[in-house]
This record gives C-alpha cells, structure tokens and sequence, in this order.
C-alpha cells in the first residue's frame, strides 16, 4: 500500500488525498470525482438519459410501460410502471415505490423498513397476500453494504450506512410486548436504490437460528480514512473495487486496475458484482460482462419468490427501449462474403462484396464521387466537414467561423449501398439533399472541428428518405471510452490503392486504435480527433476516402462509428497514423442537430 492522496483540512483548504493499491486507482481517474451518474463510463437506469456525460432524469412519460407492472406509490398514486416510479423519484428526489400493484388507496397498508434500535436489525412490512402484507426480518444471507445503504437512506441517512452486519435471531433480546418475525427474506440491492422497496425481495424462508441482517446509520465523515467517496462518506481500502456499492454513490467501484474477489471489471475500470455478468442486460459499454466468452462459467443463484422483480422490470424497460432503435448491425450478415479473410493489406485495403458495408454511402457532387460518408439513421449522414463547405477565396479569421459558408445543394446526392465508383447496381439508392449542418467552429486551415451533417430530403408523403433493405444505420458513440488504444477497427472508401489509383469498388481494412497521436503529428493534432493504422504503415486510409467511416465493434458485436477519415500525412507511411474526426467528441452536437430524443443504441 502507498499513500498517494488523502483529504484533509488544513486553515480552511481541502487538501484532496487518496490511498491506493494494486486494484484501486489510477489518481488521475479518481481525481475526476467519478460516480455512477458519470455515463462516459456506466449505463444510465431507464428513468434516465445521458446529457454531457451526466445521468439525468427523464420525465415519468418517457419510460415504457407496456407490460409493465403498475407500481402503488406513498402518495396513494399508481404509476403505470417500476420506471416511472423511478422517474418521478429522481424528479421530486424523494421515494415514491411502495409496491407493485393495481390498487393504490389511503387505507392500503405500504411498504416500510425499520431499524429495531439498540441492534440494528432489519425490519420490513411488505404489502400483499390475504391479509394486506406482512412483517418480515431480512436474511443474512448476501446482505452487503449496498443493501445497508439503501436501508439506511430510506430512514432518513443520506450518506447510507457505516455498517453492514447480522446478528443470531435467537440471540436477540425481546422485549414485553414486542415480538419479532419468524421469517425472513433475502433482499438484492443494486445501491442506486431509494428504499428497499425498490430492491429484488426473494427466498422468503423460517429463520430458525439462522443470522438476520443488521445496519447501523449514520457513518462517520472525519478527517482520516482509506478512501473518501464523491459524498463524502469514508470506506476503507478493502471495500473498493470489490463490485459492491459500498460508498452509496458507486465512486468506491469507478476507478479500479483490477478487481477484488469475484467482481468483473469492465475495460473502463469499472468493477460489477459478479451477479451482473451474464443477467441480461449491458453494465459494460462494451458488452463485455454479456459477451459469451464471460458468461460461460457464471454461477447461478436462485431467487424464488413470490413478489414480482424490480430487477426484472428494470431489464424489461432497458429492452424494450432499445428495441426501438436497431443500429449497429447489418440487415444481412456481411460474414458470408469475407469469409476468413481478416489480414493486413496496403492502402485501400480488401475489395468489399456489394451490401457490404451498409452504413457506408457516398457523398456525389453533380456526377463526381467526391466524398465518403456515414449513416446514422433517420435521413442523417456524418461525413467530415471539409467535403461539404466550398472552397473559400478568402482567408477566416477566428471570428468568423461562427457562420461557414453552405454548398449549391442542388449539386449534392447521397449514393447509398454504392459499391462500384462508376455505374450503379440494384441495390442502390440516390437521394437529394435537403440541409447540410456545417459545425460552426470548422477550421479548414487546421481542420479542427472536422465533421458536418447531411440531412436527405423525404420521399413524397413520406417522412422516410429511402426503402432500402441494404442500408442500416450506424450506432453513434456516446463516450470516448467506449473503445481503448491497440483495438481493431476498420476503415472503408473508394480513395487512392497502393497504386496511387482511386478505387473502382469500396475497399476496406483493418486499422489499430492508436494513443498519444501527438507524437506523430505534434501540434497539428488537436482536441476532437483520434489516429489509427498501423505504425510500420501499409495500412491506411487516403485521397479519396475523406468522410469515411472508422468502424470499432464491442463485445457483442455491435458496430459504432468511432471516427470518420479527416487527414494525413501521406497514405501509409511509418509513423504516421491517418488522423480521423472523433465522433464521440460530438456526440451532444449532433444529438441536438439531429433534434432526436436518441442518436444511439443505449444510454439514452
């Protein structure tokens, strides 16, 4: 153990410092104050959607209720489901769930948790059945401190819980007239919960001389501890990246190197409970802890009960969300025409078959391919901004790239599900532009800010731009740490060979995410781009493949468009990495041009 960064109160000035060790840290991630609302690295729950990289609540109408189970609130309101519920919490920053059901009157007993004084004990009321519901103890078996916290924070303990313990029932002393349940129930808390109303309720069970869960709030918030959550509340070093939620606000399993115990850590060093591997729903960006290759081993703890899932209908709502957008994937499986041919070629690389690469379209100017592009669903294309602006007589000053100077649109098309340069097949489609959105701050000289939008125009009576079941969309990248340095990507275009010949027909190859491009392109390499190749050269973008698609799969198989083909310093050339425009610099951008509710698969 090293001592690295602790906080302490010196005069009046807090001094941030931290302990680390071989799972914990870097410094330079905790210092970033990361949490589980922080969404560059974690999903957000469904009531919720990524704005600038924070969690933020959605109104209650957003969430998806069909199927869902109507949900009975404190207020005597019934909400349409679990999500919605949530969504009004996370709005009035108050707890709204009492239990799942259809009826919701003043005189319906709700649901409540106490702790018996003295000891601690864990003591619920959980509505239902013949006789209105029921008192029950909580089981010791997987109580932790995420649970604890959630206990704590529904008593009224903000910073949740210093404790998580359990005690012998027949240990307990009884005092006249009180008596405590015979049985107990297991509770499964993610720790983002506001109650234990919201947590998974399961394996109710006689306690016999098992131990029952205890809490003890109200944690202690002094000046010396291994390691101070993003609250404030202090755990020791031994709590963190062990996959539980032991702070209250997940910061304690944000910044992890490696995991301890059993957690899984996420490749953005996120530590999960090993309960979230394989459950169904994404907690990696990359999919990882659903990847099969993680899955297959994963134990299996049964949860019979006779009270309907939280869990469950949280990952229900997540699903049915997503279900709405389909992009990532090809409409036809691209693996039949490549085979195994997956190996580096020179510039230009691999000639595609035609349908391909569904996401790639080709930006024409009268009957000249000029450009390549991207697209991301609806009428939207991406392609880089210096495609699409005229060439200026005139240099700008700063101040005046506020206002970028628009094409003739009547000269622009769109070419989709193109494969020869030269003459169309079936397949494709060629559709008018209505709009192009060049960003504002586009600097042609240093190429900065190196993106636009096309926007196609609709078909008569139609709010559709194209039939074409050869054309899918792209998912767009929310975060930058999606994907890492030494992934494999691929780039595609009908720019320049080896030859120093454009293409006949759409190439693709494999390129390598690279980090710290700025020692091979110094000052020319600026915020809101990113380099791939491979740094002995061959393979590369080149003239021609501009507005091209960098293409980066997760670990399920999805596709995002991680950049699009900006510059570069000759085409394949040793230490010199093409340099593209990074998307998920963007993402808020082109959310907000784009004017949907979601430009992407999750997170929002």
């Amino acid at each position: 153990m090293r001592l690295s960064h602790v906080f302490m109160l010196f005069c009046g000035t807090l001094v941030s410092t931290h302990i680390t060790d071989e799972f914990l840290g870097p410094i330079q991630c905790l210092e970033k104050k990361l949490t589980r609302q922080s969404c560059d690295l974690v999903f957000c729950p469904p009531w919720q959607y990524c704005v600038n990289g924070v969690c933020s609540c959605k109104p209650p109408y957003l969430c998806p209720s069909e199927g869902a189970s109507p949900v009975c609130s404190h207020g005597n309101r019934t909400l349409l489901s679990y999500c919605q519920a949530m969504a009004v919490s996370c709005q009035r920053k108050a707890p709204q769930m009492s239990h799942f059901g259809t009826t919701c009157t003043a005189e319906e007993p709700k649901f409540r948790t106490t702790l018996e004084k003295d000891v601690g004990v864990v003591r619920l009321f959980v509505p239902g059945g013949a006789k209105g519901g029921e008192d029950l103890l909580v089981c010791e078996e997987r109580w932790d401190m995420a649970a604890a916290n959630v206990a704590c924070r529904g008593a009224g303990h903000q910073l949740g819980a210093a404790t998580a313990g359990a005690v012998s029932r027949t240990s307990l002393p009884t005092e006249q007239g009180v008596t405590l349940p015979s049985r107990c129930v297991s509770v499964r808390c993610q720790g983002d919960e506001n109650s234990l109303a919201e947590c998974v309720i399961y394996n109710k069970t006689s306690i016999g001389d098992r131990g029952v869960a205890t809490a003890t709030c109200g944690p202690s918030i002094g000046d010396s501890c291994d390691f101070r959550c993003v609250n404030g509340k202090c755990v020791s070093l031994r709590q963190t990246c062990d996959g539980v939620d032991d702070c209250g606000d997940r910061s304690d399993e944000m910044c992890c190197k490696r995991c301890r115990g059993e957690a899984f850590r996420c490749s953005t060093g996120v530590c999960l409970h090993r309960e979230s591997v394989g459950d169904g729903v994404m907690d990696c960006l990359d999919g990882a802890d659903e990847a099969l290759k993680h899955t297959g081993s994963k134990p299996v703890h049964s949860m019979v009960t006779e009270y309907i899932s939280p869990r469950d209908e949280r990952r229900a709502s997540r699903v049915q969300m997503e279900s709405r957008l389909t992009c990532g994937v090809s409409n036809v499986d691209s693996d039949e025409h490549l085979g195994s041919v997956r190996v580096k070629r020179v510039v230009g690389g691999i000639p595609t078959r035609p349908t391909q690469i569904q996401w790639q379209v080709a930006i024409m100017k009268g009957i000249r391919l000029y450009c390549g592009g991207v697209y991301i669903g609806g009428c939207w294309v991406i392609t880089t901004a210096h495609c699409i602006r005229p060439p200026s007589s005139e240099p700008m000053a700063d101040g005046d790239l506020l206002t970028q100077p628009k094409p003739n649109l009547a000269t622009l098309r769109v070419k989709l599900s193109l494969w020869k340069r030269h003459g169309a097949q079936a397949s494709t489609d060629i559709v008018p532009v209505e709009d192009v959105h060049i960003h504002p701050n586009f600097n042609p000289h240093t190429l900065e800010n190196d993106i636009a939008l096309v926007q196609m125009r609709t078909l008569p009576y139609s709010e559709a731009c194209f039939i074409n079941p050869f054309v899918s969309p792209i998912c767009v990248p929310w975060s930058p740490r999606l994907f890492h340095p030494n992934h494999t990507c691929t780039i595609s275009g009908w720019g320049e060979t080896a030859g120093g010949r454009l293409s006949s027909v759409l190439q693709w190859a494999n390129v390598t995410l690279i980090e710290d491009c700025q020692r091979f392109h110094g000052e020319n390499f600026k915020p809101g781009m990113t380099c791939a190749g491979e740094l002995e050269g061959q393979v590369d973008s080149c003239h021609g493949d501009s507005g091209g698609p960098l293409v980066c799969e997760d670990e399920l198989g999805v596709s995002y468009l991680w950049g699009i083909t900006s510059w570069g310093r000759k085409c394949g050339q040793a230490q010199a990495p093409g340099v593209y425009t990074e998307i998920a610099h963007f993402f808020e951008w082109i959310r907000g041009r784009t004017g949907w509710a979601a430009v992407t698969k999750f997170n929002s």
